[in-house]
C-alpha cells in the first residue's frame, strides 16, 4: 500500500507551482508500455498514482510477471490533465522498480545453476523514501528483503566490534533483545565465523570475503557444528560471481547493488486521442 502522503510528494515535485503544459481539456487513454524485456514492477505504486487522481485502472499486469516488449503494464483512463500530470512519477517509478526487480532475477537465475536452496537477498541500501518501493520489486524478482529497517533483526557490525570486541558486542545486544529476535554477526575473517556462533549468533555474515574464503568459513563452522545458524556472504558481489558464491555452501548471499544500481528498464506511456 502507496500511502497517499508519498503520492502527493511526487506529484508535488514533479508538478511545481503552476503546471502550464499539462491544461489540456477532455479526456483520454493511456497505457504503460515496456520497451525491453524484464521483470515488471512497481506497477501497485503507478496504479496508486492514478487512482489518487481518480483516473479508474482498465488493466494492470501484477508485479513479478515476465515482459516482452510492446507489452502493456497498465491502462488507464480518465481526464486528460489528470492521466499526463500522473505519466511522469507512474513511469519513473515502475520503470526503476522494474529495473530491480529484472536485476534480483538475474542473480536468482545465476544462483539456481549451481545451487537450488542458496536465497539471494538485497539490503539496507536503498533510495531514502523508496524503500518499500524498491524492497517489493526485489520480491517480484525471486529474491528475499532481508531485513526492512533496524527493528527486523540485531547486526552486530565491525564499528561495534570494534568498539566492544566480538563477544562483548554480541552479549550487548542479546541482553537488549526480545527472544523473537534474531542477532547476526559481521565477521571478516574465516576463522572468525565459529566465534560468531559461540557467541550466540544466529547469522553469521561473511563480509568482503572471497568464494574461496566464504567456503572456509563454512567448513569451519561445519566443523563447529553450529547448530541452526545461517550463513550469509555479502559485500562487492555481482550477477556476474553470484555463481561463485553460490558454490560456497552459504545459505544467503546478498548484493547493495541490487538497489542502488540497477538501471531502470525502459518504459514509456502513451495516451489515445483525447476528446471534448
Amino acid at each position: 500500500m502507496i500511502p497517499d502522503s508519498t503520492i502527493e510528494v511526487w506529484l508535488c515535485e514533479d508538478l511545481g507551482h503552476h503546471d502550464v503544459t499539462n491544461h489540456i481539456p477532455g479526456t483520454t487513454e493511456g497505457q504503460l508500455v515496456a520497451k525491453e524485456e524484464g521483470i515488471a514492477a512497481g506497477i501497485e505504486a503507478a496504479t496508486a498514482v492514478f487512482e489518487y487522481l481518480d483516473c479508474p485502472i482498465e488493466t494492470a499486469v501484477e508485479d513479478g510477471t515476465a515482459i516482452d516488449p510492446g507489452e502493456v503494464l497498465l491502462s488507464v483512463s480518465g481526464p486528460t490533465r489528470d492521466i499526463l500530470r500522473g505519466e511522469r512519477p507512474a513511469v519513473n517509478v515502475s520503470a526503476h522498480a522494474s529495473g530491480i526487480a529484472t536485476k534480483t532475477h538475474e542473480a536468482v537465475d545465476a544462483a539456481r545453476e549451481v545451487c537450488e536452496s542458496v536465497e539471494i537477498a538485497s539490503t539496507r541500501k536503498t533510495t531514502p523514501g523508496l524503500r518499500g518501493v524498491e524492497k517489493r520489486a526485489v520480491v517480484a524478482g525471486g529474491g528475499d528483503t532481508h531485513r526492512l529497517d533496524l527493528s527486523h533483526m540485531a547486526m552486530v557490525k565491525d564499528n561495534h566490534i570494534a568498539e566492544m570486541g566480538l563477544e562483548g558486542a554480541v552479549e550487548h545486544v542479546a541482553e537488549k533483545t526480545s527472544f523473537a529476535t534474531q542477532i547476526e554477526v559481521e565477521v571478516e575473517k574465516p576463522e572468525d565465523a565459529p566465534r560468531a556462533t559461540d557467541a550466540g549468533a544466529d547469522i553469521v555474515l561473511l563480509d568482503n570475503m572471497s568464494a574461496g574464503e566464504c567456503e572456509r568459513a563454512v567448513d569451519l563452522l561445519v566443523e563447529n557444528d553450529p547448530g541452526d545458524a545461517l550463513t550469509e556472504a555479502s559485500g562487492g558481489i555481482t550477477v556476474e560471481t553470484v555463481p561463485e558464491y553460490a558454490a560456497t555452501g552459504v545459505d544467503v548471499i546478498s548484493l547493495g547493488s541490487l538497489t542502488h544500481s540497477a538501471d531502470a528498464l525502459d518504459l514509456s506511456f502513451r495516451t489515445g486521442t483525447a476528446t471534448d
